[in-house]
């Protein structure tokens, strides 16, 4: 009878040590976990930490008093580069919710979804009522033109309001992928920026001067409107208030004055500047009048408002002449006749400036093109403790024409000489910022014998904006209603530019404690692959992806099965 092969048993020394080892595993596993409750924290491994939350943001977050919601209307099947765009506004809700807990919901919807063309209809014309515009968006992918019609945008709801957010933004002359990159940095800031507004709070409160012929309610109406969603606005006349009246104020409009402030008048608006004021002047160097350009030709000279040498104390002077940019808009001119009415066409017109030269700077970052009227060039002088910030620069084809400018609109009808725009990117606007030394120190205060000391006891740092456009803020009137565009909005052109959302921009940048604008300043670099490469070598990747884990599969069934030989070869 064969004798038979004890077979063999894993000694209790070896059992006994696995389950130590099983029991050690588990433990660890519950200790962490313990920890995790009592410690929260995230990792971002990525090189611009895209998926970190900035200080305010996190701030905004933890403090929500109410139940916040968050509609996104960009569910559903795109193409892989608008999908991008989803599934980064996904991340950076997720992200919120972490900070925002159960005050924070959100919930992706598919405007297209609808089980009936009518019902589709319907819920797009629902979208169109509140605002939301569809967008038509190509790509390219895999050498084929892709277009999908989208709602690129979520309405943020609080408290019994709700707040648009356009989810798609950046410079329309940008590549595709370049807008959606851009799209991306912006989300974070757009996201928290409504929240912020719906959030109850202390309003603050903006004054618009008038008294010397600057831009009235309607032909400022747009703008106006839209900061008394979230600020107390009011027209203010410095010769009617005490300068001490302004402090209840957070920051000054000057839009477009027409005559000369008086000295007493400059030492209220000094003062308010002084203390720790904001202000914002939109004023032009130059005095144009169209109709006389219509009718044969005018000479443009200075426009003397009293403001120059104001400016020039805090750092900043605006130069008597006019930018011409090849980079321009468009005016309407009559060039012939359709029976017996005239043919209207819109024509270049130099004066007009398109800007789309921006700095880094968190108003300006990723903004779209704005337009300008009559736009004059800006220096910076010695103002000590003063940062100074160039926001906007014409194009590199610009013309510097000084004082006196001769304007006839018949020359929009020739061809410009490009040897003449020799000058390049002139900045328009500037941002200036420090603490400010007053024009009046060391001086009698205007109208009285009061001394004014070289420094004021209650000295602030304070901000100012200026941009050598009075038209900056200015909206077109539609001739049958009367009531003003969008601000930004060119008729002929049937284009909306970023004006509008460059003043918000400033007003929040200079009102904003908690900097939450600085958001943002937020950069995603593009890492694009080489396309002729990927085309290339398609196929060889494609084996490389699908036979590698193959083989590291079947090398580890074969050592696992050798080291399993030996380990009971001796029993």
């Amino acid at each position: 009878m064969p004798e038979t092969q004890p077979t063999p048993t894993t000694p209790p020394t070896s059992r006994r040590r696995d389950w130590l080892r099983f029991g050690a595993v588990i433990g660890l596993l519950l200790i962490f976990n313990f920890i995790g409750q009592q410690f929260f924290f995230r990792l971002d491994l990525t090189q611009e930490k895209r998926y970190t939350m900035a200080p305010a943001t996190r701030q905004l977050l933890e403090e929500l008093k109410q139940p916040v919601t968050v509609t996104v209307y960009l569910d559903g099947d795109f193409p892989p580069a608008f999908r991008r765009l989803q599934q980064s506004v996904r991340e950076t809700l997720n992200e919120m919710q972490v900070y925002g807990g159960a005050n924070l919901h959100f919930v992706f919807v598919d405007p297209s979804a609808a089980p009936t063309e009518k019902a589709r209809n319907d819920y797009y014309a629902s979208l169109f009522k509140k605002g939301l515009k569809p967008t038509n968006l190509g790509a390219n992918e895999n050498g084929k033109r892709v277009e999908k019609i989208i709602f690129p945008w979520a309405t943020v709801a609080a408290g019994g309001k709700e707040e648009q957010v356009l989810l798609l933004r950046g410079n329309q002359a940008a590549p595709s992928d370049v807008r959606l990159n851009q799209s991306i940095e912006g989300l974070e800031y757009a996201l928290a920026s409504a929240i912020r507004k719906l959030s109850p709070g202390p309003r603050k409160r903006i004054g618009v001067l008038e008294g010397h012929g600057e831009l009235s309610n309607v032909e400022a109406g747009d703008i106006i409107g839209s900061l008394q969603e979230h600020y107390d606005v009011f027209r203010v006349d410095l010769n009617k208030v005490r300068a001490q009246d302004l402090s209840s104020l957070s920051a000054i409009i000057v839009a477009k004055p027409a005559t000369a402030y008086s000295e007493p008048e400059k030492f209220k608006l000094d003062k308010f500047i002084v203390e720790g004021g904001r202000a914002l002047f939109f004023v032009d160097a130059m005095r144009v009048n169209l109709d006389s350009a219509n009718r044969g030709g005018m000479l443009s000279f200075p426009l003397q408002v009293g403001l120059d040498d104001l400016l020039f104390k805090y750092g900043v002077r605006i130069n008597p002449d006019l930018l011409l940019d090849l980079n321009s808009g468009v005016i309407p001119l009559i060039t012939g006749m359709s029976g017996d009415k005239p043919k209207v066409e819109p024509m270049p017109w130099q004066f007009y400036p398109l800007i789309n030269n921006f700095s880094q700077h968190p108003i300006t970052r990723n903004l779209d093109a704005v337009y300008t009227k009559f736009v004059s060039s800006l220096d910076t002088v010695r103002a000590v403790g003063i940062r100074k910030t160039p926001l906007l620069f014409t194009s590199r084809y610009t013309r510097v024409l000084p004082s006196p400018v001769p304007i006839n609109l018949n020359d929009a009808r020739l061809e410009p000489e490009q040897r003449l725009y020799k000058s390049r990117f002139k900045p328009v606007g500037y941002l200036l910022e420090g603490q400010f030394r007053s024009l009046y120190a060391n001086r009698a205060v205007p109208g009285t014998t009061q001394f004014q000391p070289a420094q004021s006891a209650q000295a602030r740092p304070a901000k100012v904006l200026v941009l050598s456009d009075g038209d900056f803020i200015r909206s077109e009137l539609d001739a049958k209603t009367g009531r003003p565009y969008r601000l930004g909005f060119d008729r002929l052109a049937n284009t909306e530019f970023a004006n509008r959302e460059l003043v918000l921009n400033a007003v929040d940048y200079m009102l904003d404690e908690s900097g939450l604008i600085s958001v943002r300043g937020k950069q995603i670099t593009l890492r694009p692959l080489d396309k002729l490469k990927v085309i290339e070598q398609k196929r060889r990747w494609q084996l490389l992806n699908l036979g590698v884990p193959l083989l590291l599969l079947a090398l580890f069934g074969a050592v696992r099965a050798w080291r399993r030989k030996q380990r009971y070869a001796k029993f």
